[in-house]
């Protein structure tokens, strides 16, 4: 990727977190520990769903891939912030950015369908529980992942050959910790008329589409749930769902929190709901699915045993 249109900016500077010198250093260890926490949760809920046969099913199966794209996910922005808190000059080339902006669509883009198909999957099974191994047959199940990264592959490629079209002249100070594409805007010194209308086209597609089905799916899961008779029955519905309700809440509210803001791009305080959504929530991701997970809590029991004994 070379700049687009002739333009004269080779490398982007990041503005970061803050520009407190005495502040770079608590924030690295506070970051290190963070994405240790990111990488270690998601790679062993990863290893757990692999290694344990009788978690090969629909619900874990889209678990994995969720697990495996925020693993990915926090992956576009950790490293690099960490070493930007070590350096005097947060420098990113050209290239760099442009690729970093291509991950952060691709994988953000890919968990809001997966996040979708995890919803339709509980509204399967507790709606149409007879119906479930049709309705959620391998091939369906492949075909949902197989279309999640379509879309978000097309998306991120949308937005990024629209960024790399644009020509950057002499500003190149990004007000971010990291290539996001309304604080790129904010820097181009020609039209960013397409951008803006593929952003608002793209945004209505991968964020609306989404919400509107995990909200009519989780409707008609909580009417199905208020028929049942037995309070057993209803506690264990509510249970198979609350992992999941406690994820998309953090995943959708903190994400449109970050960049409906009208100071998201221009203050540090409109970062620090970002910092939310980018690092914080795939942290704490693994957290929620095992610990409020009874499955997931005896195959990593029953995985251990085996591993001692």
């Amino acid at each position: 990727m070379s700049p687009g249109n002739g333009s004269l900016v080779t490398r982007f500077i990041l503005a970061g977190l803050t520009d407190h010198p005495d502040l770079q250093l608590p924030l690295f260890f506070l970051f290190l520990a963070m994405c240790i926490i990111t990488m270690l949760g998601n790679l062993t809920l990863i290893t757990l769903l692999v290694l344990n046969s009788h978690l090969h099913t629909p619900m874990y199966f889209f678990l994995l891939n969720l697990s495996f794209i925020d693993l990915c996910y926090s992956s576009v922005f950790i490293p690099k912030m960490l070493i930007n808190f070590l350096s005097k000059k947060n420098i990113v080339s050209y290239q760099g950015c442009m690729a970093q902006l291509f991950f952060f669509c691709l994988f953000v883009i890919s968990e809001c369908y997966v996040l979708t198909s995890m919803a339709y999957d509980r509204y399967v099974a507790i709606c149409n529980p007879l119906l479930y191994n049709i309705a959620m047959s391998p091939n369906v199940c492949s075909t949902l992942i197989f279309g999640s990264y379509l879309m978000a592959f097309s998306s991120a490629m949308a937005h990024t050959r629209c960024m790399l079209r644009l020509t950057f002249c002499d500003a190149n100070t990004i007000n971010h910790y990291f290539c996001d594409i309304l604080p790129m805007l904010q820097l181009s010194c020609t039209s960013t008329y397409v951008n803006k209308l593929v952003l608002f086209i793209m945004g209505g597609i991968n964020i609306i589409m989404p919400s509107l089905t995990i909200f009519i799916s989780y409707g008609f899961i909580l009417s199905s749930i208020l028929h049942v008779n037995s309070t057993e029955g209803r506690s264990k519905a509510f249970s198979t769902c609350s992992s999941h309700i406690i994820a998309i809440s953090l995943f959708f509210g903190s994400g449109s929190f970050a960049n409906l803001q009208p100071s998201s791009t221009t203050t540090n305080e409109g970062k620090i709901p970002s910092i939310f959504y980018t690092n914080v929530v795939p942290m704490m991701k693994p957290l929620i699915y095992s610990l409020r997970n009874k499955d997931v809590i005896l195959a990593m029991r029953k995985t251990l045993s085996r591993r001692i004994f």
